[in-house]
């Protein structure tokens, strides 16, 4: 407010903030899924402005300049408020108020019902474009679909694009977006011209499940059944391909992810093994045994545990019978090497101590945070959602080991139908939430009732996720699921091969 501002509107402008702010906290009391506008919900808010308006300017003692000065300070002190900006709002608080309404009242969205590929297989996998005008849809029958999110509209399919099944789509920016496939090739797509490939890339012997991209150095990673890791540096491609090289190699590989910053790689495998690469340098290529995995001890991963000394010791390979595993504990690895070193976990999973486990899904929390698996039992009749969080640079909490980086947070338990295939779970662009396949439906799963941060829904001890939603659309298995990046929406594709869009209902 201005300096200039008669002295008997303070209280009347006092009074209004309380009623305000008691009125919100009635509102978050009431569990309304429909979102209220900044200007609805404020009551006889507009009759107490008046009100204070005539205070300001007939009831001051002041000239009317005075009271001039005063009235703009309150409109555009109003203005600052209805924009969620005055000092006596927490627009964090308010925003996650009104977004948990909103993804709490997510249904199939009614044009969702065109979105049907019983004609190309099952659905693998959805990715949108980073701009979120573009859903494109991995199908099993060799082809990729394309339509537009917000109307439903069918844009393109590409036929053939792959000789074998379509597995993961990922975009390297608005417009170029890249596929990979059972027949051991990734290709190269641009949005402006889908007539033919950019390029194909040629250098997996098996399956190429996924692919990630580098955005600080613009190499394409991608992993396969193969066990392979390889890079392709997409600053010099062309029609024949772009130049590439093995980075890493292990048996067993499932999945791979890099960080959000791209600090770190984390893979999982059918054996149940963990791997992550910290401090990434994926210009290093590296060859069997030319990282160290030294002074190996195990430590547990929901209790704290003072960190060992760092010290040289025998060098193993991540192949190595003499891993000690199936004991729900983390092999510490410290190494001496400053980029690339690897740490080797075998994560707890509830319920499954005393067995083995296979890590099927594995996605990454858009800030960097945790990491998300999607876990079944070696007998294949459990399956489970478990989230870890990173603790490396959390002073909060006492570290555990400068290479003892993830501690089971939150899990529950998911339905284990259509057993045998992969479900993709994934968060959602501010990671609140998480949409895990469930069933022929979804469940929209948040850390806390009030879809808080992470950070603020930490637990002493491991906790239960909580369920938001349950959304039953489909006649068949969900295989994968997809947060828009932009919009209010998600979509989920099931093994029939059908494709829903939920967005809220009012």
């Amino acid at each position: 407010m201005s300096s200039g501002q008669p002295s008997d509107s303070k209280e009347p402008r006092a009074d209004l903030l309380r009623e305000e702010e008691e009125e919100e906290e009635s509102d978050e009391d009431r569990c309304s899924s429909r979102p209220t506008s900044p200007q609805a919900g404020r009551g006889g808010a507009g009759t107490q402005v008046s009100w204070e308006l005539e205070a300001a300017t007939d009831g001051g003692t002041g000239s009317g300049d005075r009271g001039s000065s005063a009235a703009d300070s309150l409109f555009a002190w109003i203005c600052k408020r209805t924009v969620r900006r005055g000092p006596f709002v927490d627009p964090a608080r308010d925003n996650f108020r009104n977004m948990t309404r909103l993804y709490s009242s997510m249904s199939p969205a009614t044009d969702s019902v065109n979105l049907s590929t019983q004609t190309h297989g099952a659905v693998f996998n959805l990715e949108y474009s980073p701009d979120g005008s573009v859903l494109t849809v991995a199908c099993e029958q060799t082809e990729v679909l394309l339509f537009d999110p917000v109307s439903s509209r069918h844009i393109k399919t590409l036929v053939e694009a792959h000789e074998d099944c379509v597995n993961n789509i990922r975009f390297l920016d608005n417009r170029l977006f890249a596929t990979c496939s059972d027949d051991t090739t990734i290709a190269l797509w641009d949005l402006r011209k889908l007539n033919s490939k950019v390029c194909s890339l040629h250098g997996h012997a098996s399956w190429v499940k996924n692919i990630e991209y580098d955005t600080h150095t613009r190499l394409l990673v991608t992993s396969g059944f193969d066990g392979n890791v390889i890079t392709w540096d997409t600053n010099r491609f062309t029609e024949d391909g772009c130049p590439h090289k093995k980075f890493f190699h292990t048996r067993y590989l499932m999945r791979m992810r890099l960080t959000p910053d791209c600090s770190k790689m984390l893979i999982s495998t059918s054996s149940g093994y963990l791997l992550i690469l910290h401090d990434l340098d994926l210009t290093q290529s590296l060859e069997v045994g030319s990282y160290r995995i030294l002074r190996s001890r195990r430590a547990p991963l929901s209790t704290g545990s003072s960190a060992g000394s760092r010290s040289g010791g025998s060098r193993h390979t991540i192949d190595s019978k003499t891993h000690p595993h199936r004991e729900g504990k983390p092999l510490i690895c410290e190494g001496l090497s400053p980029r690339n070193s690897l740490e080797v976990l075998t994560p707890e999973i509830p319920g499954e101590r005393d067995r083995g486990n296979c890590i099927t899904s594995l996605q990454l929390h858009p800030k960097g945070w945790a990491t998300l698996l999607r876990c079944s039992s070696n007998m294949d009749d459990q399956e489970w959602t478990c989230v870890y969080e990173f603790q490396e640079g959390a002073p909060p909490r006492p570290p555990v080991s400068p290479r003892c980086s993830l501690r089971l947070t939150h899990y529950i338990e998911e339905a284990n139908v259509g057993r045998g295939y992969i479900k993709e779970l994934c968060f959602s662009p501010d990671g609140r939430l998480i949409c895990s396949p469930y069933g022929y439906g979804v469940r929209l799963l948040a850390f806390d009732e009030q879809c808080g941060e992470l950070a603020d829904c930490m637990p002493v001890r491991t906790a239960l996720l909580r369920e938001i939603r349950s959304i039953y659309s489909h006649s068949d298995v969900v295989l994968t699921s997809k947060f828009s990046p932009t919009h209010c929406q998600f979509a989920s594709g099931c093994l029939s091969g059908r494709v829903a869009l939920y967005q809220p209902h009012f």
